[in-house]
């Protein structure tokens, strides 16, 4: 058991840039990447192990045969692997969209539903995205109002900074703007309702599939409390500061600066997940170090005990 390096699937839809191509190190040859999944054990997309005796597996065939321990106590309210967690490079603006929760996600797609946490890496002067509606409206209104091209007007506008956070509850409307670069951390699911699209034309040479329907059954059609900031204050400690940017009842975030030293634990209750936002560092556990550069991912074990990451640098650690 020691910590895994992971190689990202990557996703080159129509909005997609190339930024994750150009300034956090994935090698590909597709023209433009959208989404790199960092942490993945989804179907649509598995994480594959690039180091130790477990090179070139899929994350989620090594994970299957080490035993639910590794996961932690945390993980054994799922029946999988219950966290996805992606780098999002919107060159153009997404469709605007909603995901199920739970309930409706299990009777009618077969899979878990979404709740998730954008932190915003970087953004373009002036960027915005989508976050819910300025004011609540009825189902009846906001179907007629997908109808006619008329959603944007109710929709609520939030310009964005580096730093922000947003939590998208399952049922919430949202849309990523153009110019965003987003970490994503969410539910292991990939069943999205899309509801406006801008008038875009898909690689079948038709306008992508609107989900109208069931948009309508999920969605909730009340602006969101929440402001768009970390739930906890910066702590400083030795070497680092840490702040809790989001916790629930699928993920808990931490955002942590490294000046030049990071002692961590993984103890048995979770599984935790390490992205380099930015920085050089090192990970040193036991007798053994692993090198990590900015648009690194690694899997750590439930239970590994004590690490330190040595260096400076910005990462994101997810457990549950």
């Amino acid at each position: 058991m020691y910590p895994l390096k992971l190689k990202a699937p990557l996703k080159d839809y129509l909005w997609g840039g190339t930024r994750l191509k150009e300034e956090y190190g994935k090698e590909t040859e597709l023209p433009k990447v959208a989404e790199s999944w960092e942490l993945s054990c989804h179907p649509d997309g598995t994480s594959v192990i690039l180091n130790g005796e477990a090179r070139g597996l899929l994350l989620s065939d090594y994970l299957a045969g080490q035993g639910k321990e590794i996961l932690g106590e945390k993980a054994e309210q799922f029946s999988f692997f219950p966290m996805l967690i992606k780098l999002i490079d919107a060159a153009d603006s997404l469709s605007v969209q909603v995901h199920p929760d739970n309930e409706y996600a299990l009777r009618v797609e077969g899979e878990y539903g979404k709740t998730e946490m954008w932190y915003i890496v970087d953004c373009e002067e002036g960027a915005s995205l989508i976050y819910g509606f300025d004011h609540e409206i009825s189902k009846e209104e906001f179907a007629k109002r997908i109808e006619e091209n008329m959603l944007l007007d109710v929709a609520r506008q939030v310009p964005v900074h580096q730093g922000d956070v947003f939590f998208i509850e399952a049922g919430t409307l949202h849309a990523i703007g153009k110019g965003i670069l987003i970490a994503e951390i969410q539910q292991n699911s990939n069943t999205t309702y899309r509801v406006y699209d801008y008038g875009r034309i898909g690689a079948d040479g038709k306008p992508r599939e609107l989900h109208i329907e069931k948009a309508v059954e999920v969605t909730s059609l009340k602006p969101v409390k929440r402001e768009p900031k970390p739930q906890g204050l910066p702590e400083k400690r030795q070497g680092y500061t840490d702040t809790l940017l989001a916790s629930c009842d699928y993920f808990t975030v931490h955002r942590l600066e490294i000046d030049y030293c990071a002692q961590l634990m993984a103890g048995d209750q979770s599984f935790q997940s390490l992205l380099v936002l930015d920085g050089e560092l090192e990970l040193d556990y036991g007798f053994d170090s692993l090198p990590l550069l900015k648009g690194d991912s690694v899997f750590i074990p439930a239970d590994l005990g004590e690490y330190e990451l040595t260096g400076s640098g910005l990462v994101l650690l997810s457990s549950l």
